[in-house]
């Protein structure tokens, strides 16, 4: 069966050799690529929207539909814009509600596409830069990119909104992945991490099968100091879409490459949990099930073993396009066995197998791509290091900026990066994230490249943090936040014929204002927001 990923290798061509100029060219069609397009558009900028794939919205579309928000009185602007659409989309006004912060995958992708519409944002899909010889630069300004059909992107000032800043990178960028130690920016939180608490193996098990010889699914890497600093990734998986409604409901496929051994150890572990807990373990303590409308479910890791490719995908961020599909691939087998062994083996009590199996892929979800998700969680990969790198503190103590475009509020939430034995002979997994922080304000300094590097080059996405900062700022409205100052810093750039670096902050941060932006902790704030956007409407 073709997977969504296939559509990767086998892109439609363009007319070859074509030359494309706009004043703006945003690559990437994730929410914040999306969202960067539409505010250039609106500020009257010709722009295009480069989609390697063939869906706008990146996770907002492919699985994501229970919002990771935080604080939802700080989410203003064009993000509060789309879940006010999601809420008139599912007609949520006539029972008295404006907003809608859940959705269907398929409903937030015909949002977006709405927007850009609506914008006058050109739309080229199937667009992938080349792999090489993937730009040109003059000095510190990206002149054109060059796609693998052979056309050429122009523009004044491009916007890299991929996951995986890969404009960002071709253009001579400095950035990083991984995890800082804690000494790089004193951060406590920052690099391997002590026993921690949550999706954790709360019981003593052993890592054996048998002595020598560990089960699948457990690193042979020694733990290494805490606050060690590493390459290492957190967890991606796939955010999937679960349907309950019998006629919308697909069962759980056997994977061609399934091998019920790998789950071993979870196997052991629902047992270790019978045997403490006195009965069987509930579903959602397993896999994280949050509805969403019309008899649906956003699915999630949950656990010490989930949906979580723990490991998995530490090779993603630098990977060439042929390895980033193989590992895709590798988080399909893992997660698409972890199901069909959850709904029938043995192994799992009937209790807990019965209840996944009033569950199944979404009939009318992901059509094209056999009903899985188009878009596979990457929660991080490069991360920008610009004119200013945001940081632990700029979460829990240093929360104003003198160039706020937006504010943040979810919790540093890294998933685990490795499982592993302990150094108590136990299985244990390691990186686990889950730290409050006060509503901050959001400098659109993240976004710059350093001025020497690039000066017509904005990130929105793979913008200039830490990991420990970037595990907070990561959540999808902030990604449309960042689009939205990204697109008005571009047009007063072209309109001052100046450097992203160089444009009037201040200039920026009022425009946004009169836009909706929340750049204070205040709830009346995003009322006068959603009044602007009625009024606009």
């Amino acid at each position: 069966m073709r997977s969504a990923l296939y559509l990767f290798l086998t892109l439609p061509y363009l007319s070859a050799g074509a030359t494309h100029t706009f004043d703006v060219v945003v690559y990437g069609g994730t929410a914040g690529g999306v969202i960067a397009a539409v505010s250039a558009a609106r500020e009257g900028l010709n722009t295009a929207l480069l989609e390697p794939g063939s869906h706008l919205g990146g996770m907002v579309s492919g699985g994501l539909g229970w919002t990771d928000y935080g604080k939802k009185e700080v989410i203003g602007g064009y993000a509060l814009e789309f879940y006010l659409r999601v809420g008139r989309y599912y007609q949520l006004p006539r029972y008295g509600q404006e907003i809608g912060w859940i959705h269907e995958p398929h409903g937030a992708e015909e949002i977006f596409r709405q927007m850009v519409r609506e914008a006058g944002v050109q739309l080229f899909e199937r667009t992938r830069m080349r792999e090489k010889n993937s730009l040109r630069k003059t000095e510190t300004k990206v002149a054109e990119i060059y796609v693998e059909n052979g056309d050429a992107f122009a523009a004044k000032v491009f916007i890299d909104s991929t996951y995986e800043g890969d404009l960002m990178a071709r253009a001579f960028v400095s950035y990083t992945f991984g995890r800082e130690g804690r000494d790089q920016y004193g951060e406590t939180l920052a690099g391997v991490r002590d026993r921690t608490p949550f999706h954790q193996f709360l019981l003593d098990l052993s890592p054996y099968r048998e002595p020598g010889e560990l089960l699948p699914e457990i690193s042979v890497r020694r733990l290494p100091a805490p606050g060690t600093a590493d390459q290492a990734v957190q967890a991606y998986n796939f955010r999937m879409c679960f349907s309950e409604v019998p006629e919308n409901r697909v069962p759980f496929a056997r994977p061609a490459e399934y091998d019920a051994h790998r789950y071993s150890l979870f196997a052991i572990l629902l047992q270790a949990r019978m045997k403490t807990e006195g009965r069987v373990p509930a579903l959602n303590s397993v896999i994280k099930v949050d509805r969403i409308p019309n008899g649906k479910a956003d699915i999630n890791n949950q656990g010490a073993f989930s949906t979580d490719y723990i490991g998995g995908s530490w090779g993603y961020p630098d990977a060439s396009y042929l390895r980033r599909v193989q590992i895709w691939q590798e988080h399909k087998d893992y997660q698409q066995g972890f199901f069909y062994f959850l709904a029938n083996d043995p192994q799992v009590p009937a209790g807990l197998r019965q209840e996944m199996n009033r569950w199944g892929l979404c009939k009318d979800e992901f059509t094209d791509t056999g009903h899985w998700p188009h878009q596979l969680y990457i929660r991080e990969a490069r991360r920008m290091t610009g004119e200013y790198v945001m940081v632990q503190k700029d979460l829990q103590t240093d929360l104003t900026k003198p160039d706020p475009i937006g504010m943040g509020s979810y919790n540093s939430d890294s998933h685990n990066v490795e499982r592993l034995v302990g150094p108590d002979g136990f299985v244990r997994n390691e990186g686990d994230m889950q730290v409050a922080v006060k509503p901050y304000q959001i400098p659109y300094r993240i976004m710059l490249p350093k001025a020497a590097e690039a000066t017509n080059l904005l990130v929105p996405v793979a913008f200039s943090a830490s990991h420990v900062a970037y595990s907070s700022v990561r959540m999808e409205p902030q990604y449309m936040i960042l689009g939205q100052a990204a697109g008005v810093a571009a047009s007063l750039a072209i309109a001052g014929e100046t450097t992203v670096q160089g444009i009037a902050v201040a200039t920026l941060v009022e425009k946004l204002k009169t836009q909706g932006a929340i750049l204070e902790y205040v709830p009346s704030a995003q009322q006068r927001a959603i009044q602007l956007f009625q009024q606009r409407k």
